[in-house]
């Protein structure tokens, strides 16, 4: 049985990269950019003012007088030269006029008429933003590996990039399997159970940048071969949900074995998701037309079980496929309010609850840990790991994933 580490290193060697496309910058949100985008020109481009006011040389006023008002800068307007002896009217974001050094906000002067009274003398550069002091010109604005946020368009919009490369996104297929599984909303049956993974699952996905669809098998060996096969057709990952451990109606791994997919291991020392499978199916041309392999995980049927083994090595692979340069959850150090304890044989991914109190970080395990209890999950906002056979005492500092940053 892997090791945590060793079985994610595993998946991550195998995350092929996603080909590029071009595409329209105001549908780049969440994508991850395949090129640096780099300023064409220095940002800002000229110099201007920061503060509505007057535009003055500093030498003309050592001290108190009386300067006249000639011409104004708007911003949007050419910049104008400055004469000597005068003072020119500027706008917050105008640009500065040629010979001037200074910026004297207009509650700080008297206007009267066509003439300003200054009371003290302009500091030199005060008040002035200049050219390129955001980014030189050829400076990296956004950088490859980068997803990219709302912010990140603004920036991209500010060097001139309508249009950016970004990485294509996976293409993934879910695969539930189970007779037990009925939709929301559907009718009941002895014995059924709604379907929580499949939603939850496709969130996920969608969440880091893959493009997903859902599809569910019974408990028959043929219709999961069936499922599979269709599935490995167009998936860059396929995941299948439950049918992975060793239950007489378990035919997942049957099914995957008969549809050409190699597993690399299953099982790993964690808990919850014990249970993992990871393999790869390579007689076919991508889904993407490159001739790659799709990946295949297999994921625990229980709810906290599938999410967590999907926050610990499917996020990741999807991320490193698209290039992000940060394909790990985020991480805090938090200080632990009750003790936690793992057993002997297993690293324990516990979820957690965060709060700030007193101006620090405070994690506190949930009480029910259970590989099926939604609550567990949908009440946590971290996971804390737990070593296996340590106990991490009440008032220790531990590290935790933030799920929110899935």
């Amino acid at each position: 049985m892997l090791t945590f580490a060793e079985a994610r290193a595993r998946i991550l060697a195998e995350a092929p990269r996603q080909p590029e496309e071009e595409v329209a910058l105001e549908d780049c949100v969440g994508r991850v950019l395949a090129e640096d985008a780099t300023a064409p020109g220095p940002l800002p481009p000229f110099d201007y003012s920061a503060m509505d006011g007057y535009a003055l040389r500093a030498a003309d006023a050592p001290g108190p007088c009386t300067l006249p008002v000639v011409g104004e800068s708007r911003a949007g307007s050419a910049p104008a030269t400055l004469g000597s002896g005068v003072a020119a009217r500027i706008f917050t974001g105008a640009p500065l006029p040629a010979g001037a050094d200074s910026v004297l906000p207009q509650e700080d002067v008297e206007r009267c008429g066509d003439t300003i009274v200054l009371a003290q003398p302009p500091t030199p550069g005060r008040h002035i933003r200049r050219a390129g002091e955001d980014l030189a010109t050829g400076a990296v604005a956004v950088a490859r590996g980068t997803r990219l946020t709302p912010t990140h368009l603004a920036l991209l919009a500010t060097v001139d990039r309508p249009r950016v490369r970004v990485s294509c996104a996976p293409r993934v297929v879910i695969l539930s399997t189970g007779d037990e599984l009925r939709d929301p909303g559907t009718p009941a049956r002895p014995g059924s159970v709604v379907d929580s993974n499949g939603p939850m699952l496709v969130a996920l996905c969608r969440r880091v940048g893959a493009v997903v669809e859902r599809t569910r098998a019974p408990d028959d060996l043929e219709a999961i071969r069936a499922a599979i096969r269709d599935a490995l057709a167009r998936a860059d990952v396929l995941l299948t949900i439950g049918g992975v451990s060793v239950g007489e109606h378990d035919h997942v791994r049957d099914a995957l074995a008969a549809e050409g997919v190699g597993l690399d291991f299953w099982k790993v020392a964690i808990k919850p998701g014990k249970p993992l499978a990871f393999g790869r199916h390579e007689s076919r041309a991508g889904a993407t037309g490159r001739g790659g392999n799709a990946r295949v995980l297999g994921l625990p049927g229980n709810p906290a079980a599938a999410f967590v083994t999907f926050t610990a090595f499917v996020a990741p692979l999807l991320r490193a496929m698209q290039g992000d340069a940060h394909p790990f959850a985020r991480t805090v150090t938090a200080r632990l309010t009750r003790t936690a304890k793992a057993g002997p044989s297993r690293l324990e991914l516990m979820r957690a609850r965060l709060a700030n109190e007193g101006g620090e970080l405070r994690a506190t395990v949930l009480d029910n840990q259970a590989s099926g209890a939604v609550t567990s999950i949908a009440w946590a906002d971290a996971i804390v790991p737990v070593a296996a056979g340590s106990t991490i005492e009440a008032g220790t500092l531990v590290e935790a994933w933030l799920l929110d940053a899935l």
